[in-house]
C-alpha cells in the first residue's frame, strides 16, 4: 500500500500454534547448601584449627522478557520451575558452589501479579528482568564462625530455603493503537489492509479469539496496531470474551472504535454500537493505572462500500462528529479513506508520544535503615495468651539456619537473639521465664539469659554461668562408690573428700 509516495513497511508476527495469555507459575528457587564443620589435621599437628567451608547461595528463578516470544504458552505445559541448589561447603576452606539461576522467557507486556491479585511488577521492554523467587543464602562454615570468644565452633550454619511462590502471569498486549468493536465489525479486515498481520477472517462472530498485532508505517511514524477480540454490552462484567479483551488495550494510546455500518441485526445501528462501546470503556478500569475513557478517540464507519451502509455512514457522521469524535468513512475491500485513517492514526500516536514524561534511566536507590528500626517486632500470641511472637527477617533467617540437633549451635542461636535484643524486648513486654516464644514456626520455652527486667545471675567477664552446671560424677565419688560396693562401708575420709563444699556439723 502506497502513503504519500512511500510504500507502507511492515512487521511480520510469528506465528504460534496456540495463544495462551494467562499462566499460573510455581516458581521455587534453590536452598543455600550448608556449611561445613571441618577441623584441620596434619602430620604433629592433629588441632590445626577450624577450616570449613561455606555453603553455596541457591539459583534464583528470574523472568526475563525476551522479543522472540509472543504468549505464555510454555508455561501452560510446564508450570513448574525450580533453580538448582547451592553445594555443600568442605573442609581445607573449600566453599560450595552456587547454585545456577533459572531464567523464562516471556513475551513482551507481560504482568507478574501474586496469589492475592496484587501486581508485581509490569515487565515491558527487551531484557527486562525480575526476580520471581528468591535463592537462599548459603551457611556458613565453622572457619567463619571463629572469633576470639569461640576460636573452634564445632558446628556450622545450615543453607537457607529457597522462596517458593505461586505467580500469575498475563499478557498484556503492547500497541499503540487499539481497535474496538463488536463481533464481526471488520477489525481484522483493517489490521490486515494496514499491516501485513493475517488474522483469520470469516462471516460468523467472535473469528478472532486472541490479539493480533501489526506494525504500520504512516509518513515518518512507525506504530503497531492491535485487533483484539469483539467486544459486547456487558464485557466489562466478564461476559463474552469480557476481561480477557479489555485486558489487552490497557497499554493502547490510541482507542478506534470500528462500526459495521451495513449490519442487518435488528437493535443495531452506528450511534447505539458507539454507546454501547463507550459504556463499557468507562466502567471497565484498568489495573495499570489510568482509565480508558479519556484515551484519544477515532470512529471508524466501516464497510462503506455497500450501498446503504454508505447511506447510513452519510446519516450520522454529522452526530458523530458534533460529540467531539474523529470519523472517517472507510472500506477494507475497496480500501477507500485507509490512507486518512493511517495518517490519523499516526498523528494521535505522535501527540501521545510528545506528551509522555521522558523515561530517566533507572537509578540506585539507596533506603539506609532507621535509626529506631531494630530488624524484629515482638506481639502477643493471639493462639496463646502467655506466648509471644517474634517476626523479623534476621531473627527468622537465624532460626532456619541453626542446627537443633547441636547444642553448640543452639547456644550461639541464643546468643545472636541476645544480642539483637529479644530478650530485652520480650522481657519489657512481661514475658516470664519458660514462656512459649514463636520464630519462624519454631517454638521455643524462653530461658532468660540477660539481667534484662529478670532475676538472672550475671556472672564475671570472659565467663559463662551456663558452663558451671557440671553433672558429672567426680574422681573421689567413683572411689567411694567402689568401696561401698567391696566393703559395704564409706570410708569417713573419702566420703568427706568427695563432698568437700558440705561444712562440718
Amino acid at each position: 500500500m502506497l502513503v504519500a509516495g512511500r510504500r507502507l513497511t511492515f512487521g511480520k508476527e510469528q506465528p504460534v500454534s496456540r495463544f495462551v495469555d494467562r499462566a499460573v507459575i510455581h516458581a521455587v528457587a534453590g536452598g543455600g547448601g550448608n556449611g561445613c564443620a571441618s577441623v584441620h589435621r596434619e602430620k604433629f599437628k592433629p588441632l590445626g584449627g577450624p577450616d570449613g567451608g561455606n555453603g553455596g547461595n541457591g539459583g534464583d528463578v528470574v523472568l526475563v522478557v525476551d522479543a522472540g516470544v509472543h504468549t505464555l504458552l510454555d508455561f501452560h505445559f510446564r508450570p513448574h520451575a525450580k533453580a538448582t541448589n547451592g553445594k555443600q561447603g568442605q573442609g581445607s576452606n573449600r566453599n560450595g558452589a552456587a547454585g545456577e539461576d533459572l531464567e523464562l522467557r516471556v513475551p513482551d507486556g507481560t504482568v507478574v501479579l501474586d496469589e492475592d491479585g496484587e501486581i508485581l511488577a509490569d515487565l515491558v521492554g527487551a531484557g527486562t528482568r525480575y526476580i520471581a523467587a528468591q535463592g537462599g543464602r548459603g551457611g556458613l562454615g565453622n572457619a567463619a564462625l571463629a572469633s576470639k570468644s569461640r576460636k573452634a565452633p564445632g558446628f556450622a550454619l545450615l543453607g537457607e530455603p529457597g522462596t517458593a511462590r505461586d505467580l500469575t502471569l498475563e499478557l498484556r498486549s503492547v500497541a499503540d493503537v487499539g481497535l474496538v468493536g463488536f463481533p464481526s465489525a471488520g477489525k481484522s479486515s483493517l489490521i490486515a489492509v494496514l499491516s501485513a498481520a493475517r488474522p483469520k477472517i470469516a462471516d460468523y462472530p467472535f473469528t478472532t479469539l486472541v490479539p493480533n498485532l501489526g506494525v504500520v508505517t504512516a509518513g515518518d511514524e512507525v506504530f503497531t496496531i492491535a485487533d483484539v477480540p469483539g467486544l459486547i454490552p456487558g464485557a466489562s462484567e466478564g461476559k463474552g470474551l469480557g476481561l480477557d479483551f479489555l485486558r489487552h488495550i490497557e497499554r493502547c494510546a490510541v482507542l478506534v472504535h470500528v462500526v459495521d455500518c451495513a449490519t442487518f441485526e435488528s437493535g443495531r445501528d452506528p450511534i447505539s454500537d458507539v454507546d454501547a462501546l463507550e459504556a463499557e470503556l468507562a466502567k471497565y478500569t484498568p489495573s495499570l493505572g489510568g482509565d480508558l475513557d479519556s484515551r484519544p478517540r477515532l470512529i471508524v464507519l466501516n464497510k462503506v462500500d455497500v450501498p446503504d451502509a454508505a447511506e447510513l455512514a452519510e446519516l450520522v457522521r454529522p452526530e458523530l462528529t458534533a460529540r467531539g469524535f474523529r470519523v472517517f468513512e472507510v472500506s477494507t475491500a475497496s480500501r477507500d479513506g485507509l490512507r486518512e485513517l493511517g495518517f490519523a492514526m499516526a498523528e494521535a500516536v505522535a501527540s501521545d508520544r510528545l506528551a509522555r514524561p521522558k523515561v530517566s534511566a533507572p537509578r540506585q536507590v539507596v533506603r539506609p535503615v532507621a535509626v529506631d528500626d531494630r530488624g524484629f517486632t515482638v506481639h502477643r500470641d493471639p493462639e496463646n495468651p502467655e506466648g509471644f511472637l517474634v517476626r523479623g527477617q534476621r531473627p527468622e533467617r537465624w532460626v532456619r539456619q541453626t542446627d537443633f540437633a547441636n547444642n553448640e549451635a543452639v547456644g550461639y542461636l541464643g546468643d545472636r537473639l541476645a544480642r539483637l535484643g529479644v530478650e530485652e524486648e520480650l522481657a519489657s513486654q512481661g514475658a516470664q521465664p519458660g514462656a512459649p516464644v514463636t520464630i519462624a514456626g519454631y517454638t521455643f520455652d524462653w530461658e532468660p539469659t540477660t539481667p534484662a527486667g529478670v532475676a538472672v545471675v550475671r556472672s564475671g567477664r570472659g565467663s559463662d554461668p551456663r558452663l558451671d552446671e557440671d553433672n558429672r560424677i567426680s574422681a573421689a565419688e567413683r572411689k567411694q562408690a567402689r568401696r561401698i560396693r567391696r566393703t559395704g562401708e564409706p570410708d569417713p575420709d573419702g566420703e568427706r573428700a568427695a563432698r568437700p563444699h558440705e561444712e562440718s556439723e
